[in-house]
């Protein structure tokens, strides 16, 4: 067999559109020593190509991270398959809070050199000397006082839909950028109660151990991240204190955590949290853009793209085929 996938966009919608049965999607990392990637990532993509499970799974010699769509069927035998692997036994796994629609199209297991591209030296620092792991109710009862710094360890495009009240949201593009700038944020405060949140929790890993390097004293982290917060603290009947969306790395995009819309269409300024990749294929920014904005520049992210687009379909009608 195939240890990749090898069908187009369109057939791999046509596949997922005629599937009769419900899918749910799930997340789960773990830092762990993994001796022979190469083979431990193709048993992984045979067991779960078999289960018919889509997602993108990242594999190194530090450990996996992971998301992926399970068919609701099949997901008995995705769990205990996961529980009979040594590496992976006892893993927590996260469930998503919205499955409206697809999350992923097709089956990724890749080998990475790090499960988190992250840009940092780990030379430099002890990986291991992690915070304090927090459960969503401690983290939720925590962020409520005064004396707490509760930080965002995410890209500004994920916390301008969707945050902690009172949070840090660094206007960082990429993790490495995001560690040192709260790095030099906090600088007057490492004698503060630090609590960090991401999407799942792994981001965290790398920057609590980072932070306490710098020489914070009481560096502390949400378990399981976001996803998990929202769905206990709904659970526990308690009042989210994350509100807006939670923006995801699949073709969701995002999943609505509360009500509240917290960002603008970046071309005409209304209200809205819909995140889209602009539609001109050279460009593929990731915006925000309305229903009328994305209807008007045929989901392109500008006028100049829109026109580029343009163009070039005039281009390729001129061309004989």
């Amino acid at each position: 067999m195939s240890l990749y996938n090898k069908l187009s966009k369109p057939e791999l919608l046509a596949r997922i559109n005629a599937e009769g049965f419900k899918r749910q999607t799930v997340s789960f990392y773990r830092y762990v020593d993994i001796k022979d990637p190469g083979t431990f990532r193709d048993s992984l993509y045979k067991a779960f190509d078999s289960l018919a499970c889509y997602g993108r799974v990242y594999i190194a010699n530090e450990g996996i991270n992971a998301q992926m769509s399970v068919p609701e069927h099949n997901m008995e035998a995705f769990l205990a398959y996961l529980q009979e692997q040594k590496l992976l036994k006892d893993m927590p796994i996260k469930y998503a809070l919205e499955d409206k629609s697809h999350s992923f199209l097709k089956l990724i297991v890749r080998l990475r050199p790090k499960i988190v591209a992250d840009g940092l030296n780990e030379r430099l620092f002890d990986v291991s000397n992690v915070g304090k792991h927090l459960s969503p109710v401690e983290f939720h009862e925590l962020s409520q006082k005064k004396d707490v710094v509760v930080v965002d360890m995410r890209n500004n495009y994920e916390s301008e839909v969707g945050r902690f009240i009172n949070a840090i949201c660094p206007d960082s593009e990429t993790f490495r950028e995001e560690v040192e700038t709260v790095v030099e944020l906090l600088s007057d405060k490492k004698d503060k109660k630090i609590l960090l949140y991401c999407t799942g929790g792994v981001r965290c890993e790398k920057a609590s151990a980072w932070m306490k390097h710098y020489g914070f004293k009481d560096v502390n982290q949400l378990h399981g991240g976001i996803i998990a917060y929202a769905s206990e603290i709904k659970q526990a009947g308690l009042q989210l204190r994350f509100i807006g969306k939670n923006f995801v790395f699949d073709e969701r995009l995002g999943e609505r955590v509360t009500p509240h819309v917290l960002s603008k269409c970046h071309q005409c300024g209304k209200p809205c949290d819909e995140h889209v990749n602009c539609n001109y294929n050279p460009c593929h920014d990731l915006v925000i853009q309305c229903d009328e904005c994305r209807e008007k520049y045929e989901g392109c992210c500008s006028e100049e793209c829109y026109h580029n687009l343009k163009n070039q379909a005039s281009e390729s009608k001129r061309i004989p085929g």
